[in-house]
């Protein structure tokens, strides 16, 4: 049985482990005060949150999500990470990831749930297939020269 609940203080170290096989999957660096600082702010849960799914009692997967305006609708929800141990693919652990965001977002009343991935994220979008609509949207990201590193 799948066991879904806010991250808690004892799950830090295995949380960066699988943070940062999401960042690596990604191809994207962070510093170990970026790691820091993000647990902080998940456990704070002002303006980011994090839920941690576990198999057996074990931490096998993150959900980091916000809510945030936009000009046309209701707020919505963005689920900006979500990653899941290798070991625990294919057990239903990122669905019920997926779908207690949601419940999250529904109680919240938000207009709209979405995420990014990889077009190449085969495995992944096999999944997000059948829990949403791909709308055709294509992501560019302008470099933020000066910015201050994560």
């Amino acid at each position: 049985m799948i066991e879904i609940s806010a991250l808690r203080q004892e799950d830090r170290s295995r949380w960066e482990v699988l943070a940062r096989g999401y960042k690596t999957f990604y191809g994207d660096t962070v510093s170990a005060e970026g790691y820091e600082e993000t647990w902080r702010r998940l456990l704070r849960e002002e303006d980011v949150f994090g839920l941690g799914a576990r198999l057996d009692g074990e931490l096998v997967g993150i959900a980091h999500y916000l809510f945030h305006p936009v000009v046309w609708l209701q707020d919505s929800c963005y689920l900006q990470d979500l990653f899941v141990d290798e070991a625990a693919r294919g057990h239903g652990v990122a669905r019920a990831l997926i779908e207690r965001v949601a419940d999250v977002a529904k109680e919240r009343g938000v207009s709209r749930l979405y995420w990014h991935t990889k077009q190449d994220n085969a495995r992944a979008r096999v999944l997000y297939d059948k829990v949403a609509r791909f709308k055709g949207f294509i992501r560019y990201d302008y470099p933020m020269v000066g910015a201050p590193p994560r």
